[in-house]
């Protein structure tokens, strides 16, 4: 027994060894196709890289949102990393049945950690095989998250893990029985079960069993190591070594989430200048080799858990979109491809072939095959073309995206989907103008008349005569805006959408009976930019932007400087009620020297309540349920605000809608959605009123013009058919705090808030 238990021990060690070393040396290769990134973009502040990364990890910040799987994950991780000592054991143990580990091979600690560590990492494997089993694709179908993971390669991982542990625990129990152990100790806390059914074996049965057990634990750890060394895209193993860089390379050194802003157009590692671009300039991706080396390594380390796929409302609603499977596909392709790009294949821009014949003669036919597969396109195209397998990503699947950023906020390793899913369609509308029609409507407006719904600019302004109060104009009423407190960027939306509106002339009314002194661009201003970004038009963005910039830094007085501090005499303070041009010029306008202190209406009416400033009195009666639009809560974390204003105003009662703040379910809009039509599955803002109807509320809240729109459109057909009551009304925050700040003229206060009404008018908001 003991013979063959070294030999084949040994056997697959060596095979193993081998393979694995060759797997790493591959995977690194593979990852160094990338395309470089700015310099320092991902390397910058090491110590608080590595702080993120070790409470990541340690502290299991991502997986413990998910309760009981966090625990659990927590427990196989940490044995993961832990228990190679009780490999090397096993080792000894099969030249010598008794063998112990030098030095800490008796310390007490060290084996009842050993000992502990061992039961948590089966008991957590259970608990996760459980939880997979209660949600197989054959159960629960597409709301499965493990709907389209590689099913095999998971139970493979788990059961494998499932023995190791199990025979750690006998080889404890052994071990007990063959050093005579006659007692409970606590060295064998756990195993002493084991050690007592042992307790009556001879020593020659005794040191079978051992050198067995060995044998198989050391034989089921190597054979895992050539299984995921031939599978190198068997994420879920890889995650295990791959998530630790992926994490330490993550956009932000704070560890926070690849949201907000996105990044720069950069080819071959540097920003693209648009006004005078490279003859080489890459624009977008349009193969799997033109992402950067990160995004390989995000492909690389999916461990198919299918988180993001159970927040994706794209998934949700029926549609062809599942991140997870968008990143597999990514995945699977590249590692299909990597033998002809590391052979020195490749495509030029004009599509022709980079390698000779002869640099490509040793390369697999599959490989040579799968790099003549376009990266995005459809089945039906393909076959025209002659080639049967279609595009890896399906334009449908592209294009179903909102940008909403669930994926990437639950996402336990740090893959950043939305970056991926943008330098595709970048491509796609840049070089390839491949885009939904209705988009191109967009474009045009917002090229010719500087805002999506190709309205004329002195629209702009047409809300101010609706008002009974003064609405200062920059250029006009006041010379610039170190006469203010804030800049109030309306937005188009709030400007030219009629429903927006009520939410533009609210906010506005609230800052004047606050005593805020504000002023508003004079309707030059164009669009910020943020559906032609996100849609893949950069340099429309670009243009928009830098005129926006431009203007901006003008109206704030950008010369005027303070001769004591040198710096311009007007905080350059602007407050926004759409979330996309709060995100656009909070955390993007910086890449085009745009530095401005940006806060939601929001924020500023929760501090004017909480200065006293603004003073709810007349009740709203009703129940509630506020939705969290994604570009406020996901993409920049203000959660809290717009509850805090709900709170203060009488009579309302809020419930939250099963899908909140973090895990909040977008309203349909993003990502240039709001611009185009849904056809496929059911529409996403249907399945939110759905899920806001479920509370038979009076009142759907929410802070976005865009959520406003869609919502009160899915309303109204509800309504339409039947399906709401008529009551039900679909307001901004701002306009139930007007209601409530506002005290009837025919309905006398009660004489405390009379009393309050004649104190003096409140300083402004320094």
């Amino acid at each position: 027994m003991q013979l063959a238990a070294i030999i084949v021990s040994l056997v697959l060690t060596v095979v193993g060894v081998a393979l694995i070393a060759r797997a790493v040396a591959q995977i690194y290769r593979f990852i160094t196709l990338g395309q470089p990134v700015p310099a320092g973009s991902r390397t910058d502040n090491p110590k608080q890289r590595t702080i993120t990364l070790v409470k990541e990890f340690l502290g299991h910040t991502r997986m413990n949102r998910w309760g009981i799987v966090g625990f659990a994950h927590w427990f196989v991780a940490i044995g993961f990393l832990t228990l190679p000592p009780t490999l090397a054991q096993a080792y000894g143990q099969l030249f010598e049945a008794d063998w112990t580990l030098p030095a800490i091979g008796g310390f007490l600690p060290f084996e009842m950690y050993i000992e502990f560590i061992g039961l948590m990492t089966v008991v957590g494997i259970l608990v996760l095989i459980v939880i997979r089993l209660l949600s197989l694709p054959s159960r629960a179908g597409r709301k499965s998250r493990f709907a389209g993971s590689k099913a095999w390669q998971a139970y493979f991982v788990e059961y494998v893990i499932l023995t190791i542990g199990l025979a750690i625990l006998a080889l404890r129990g052994l071990e007990g029985a063959i050093h005579h152990v006659e007692h409970y100790e606590a060295a064998y806390f756990v195993s002493y079960p084991l050690v007592l059914a042992f307790k009556g074996l001879s020593v020659g049965a005794l040191q079978n069993l051992i050198y067995f057990t060995a044998m198989i634990k050391i034989g089921t750890s190597l054979i895992w190591m050539i299984t995921v060394s031939l599978n190198t895209n068997m994420g879920v193993a890889w995650h295990r070594f791959l998530g630790f860089p992926n994490i330490w390379f993550k956009r932000n050194a704070d560890g926070s989430t690849a949201l907000g802003a996105l990044q720069p157009m950069t080819s071959g590692g540097k920003p693209i200048d648009f006004e005078d671009p490279g003859e080489d300039d890459i624009y977008g991706v349009s193969q799997v080799e033109q992402f950067s080396w990160k995004g390989l390594l995000d492909f690389s380390t999916c461990t198919e858990c299918g988180r993001c796929q159970s927040q994706c409302p794209a998934w949700n609603t029926g549609k062809p979109l599942s991140p997870k499977l968008l990143i597999m596909s990514l995945r699977d392709h590249a590692y299909a491809k990597a033998p002809y790009l590391l052979a020195g294949g490749g495509k030029t821009m004009e599509g022709e072939e980079k390698a000779t014949a002869e640099q490509l003669k040793d390369v697999p036919a599959a490989a040579l095959a799968e790099a003549e597969r376009p990266l995005i396109g459809t089945v039906e195209a393909a076959t025209d073309s002659g080639f049967a397998a279609g595009g890896v990503i399906d334009p449908d699947v592209l294009w179903s995206c909102t940008t909403c950023g669930a994926c990437v906020e639950q996402c336990p390793v740090d893959i950043e989907h939305v970056d991926h899913i943008v330098d595709m369609r970048r491509y796609q509308v840049m070089i390839e103008s491949a885009f939904p029609s209705e988009a191109g409507t967009m474009l045009k407006n917002l090229e010719k008349k500087g805002n999506p719904w190709g309205l004329a600019k002195k629209q702009r302004l047409e809300w101010t005569k609706e008002v009974d109060f003064e609405v200062p104009v920059v250029g006009k009423d006041i010379e610039d805006l170190s006469e203010v407190d804030y800049l109030y960027w309306v937005g188009c939306a709030g400007a030219l959408e009629d429903r927006a509106k009520k939410t533009t002339k609210a906010f506005a009314e609230l800052l004047h009976i606050a005593g805020v002194k504000f002023a508003i661009m004079g309707g030059d201003e164009k669009c910020t930019g943020d559906s032609a970004r996100r849609l893949g038009n950069e340099p429309l963005f670009q243009q928009l932007g830098q005129e926006n910039v431009a203007m901006l830094n003008m109206a704030f007085g950008e010369d005027d400087e303070d001769e004591s501090t040198k710096k311009p005499k007007s905080a350059k303070k602007i407050v926004a009620t759409c979330p996309h041009c709060f995100n656009t010029i909070a955390n993007e306008y910086p890449q085009l020297g745009g530095e401005f202190e940006v806060i939601h209406h929001t924020q500023l009416l929760q501090h004017l309540i909480d200065e006293g400033k603004l003073i709810p009195v007349t009740p709203v009666d009703g129940l509630i349920t506020y939705h969290d639009p994604c570009y406020l809560g996901r993409h920049n974390k203000i959660y809290t605000p717009p509850r805090e204003i709900m709170d203060k105003v009488p009579g309302l009662r809020q419930q939250e809608m099963h899908r909140h703040k973090e895990r909040g379910f977008c309203c349909g809009a993003g990502g240039a959605r709001m611009w185009m039509e849904e056809r496929i599955g059911k529409r996403i803002n249907t399945e939110r009123v759905d899920e806001a109807l479920s509370l038979n509320p009076d009142i759907v809240s929410t802070a976005c013009p865009f959520c406003l729109v869609m919502l009160t459109d899915s309303v109204n057909g509800k309504k339409n058919d039947g399906k709401a009551k008529e009551s039900l009304q679909v307001v901004d925050v701002a306009q139930l705090l007007l209601d409530s700040v506002k005290t009837p003229a025919d309905n006398p206060p009660p004489a405390g808030e009379a009393e309050a009404e004649s104190e003096p008018e409140p300083e402004p908001v320094k």
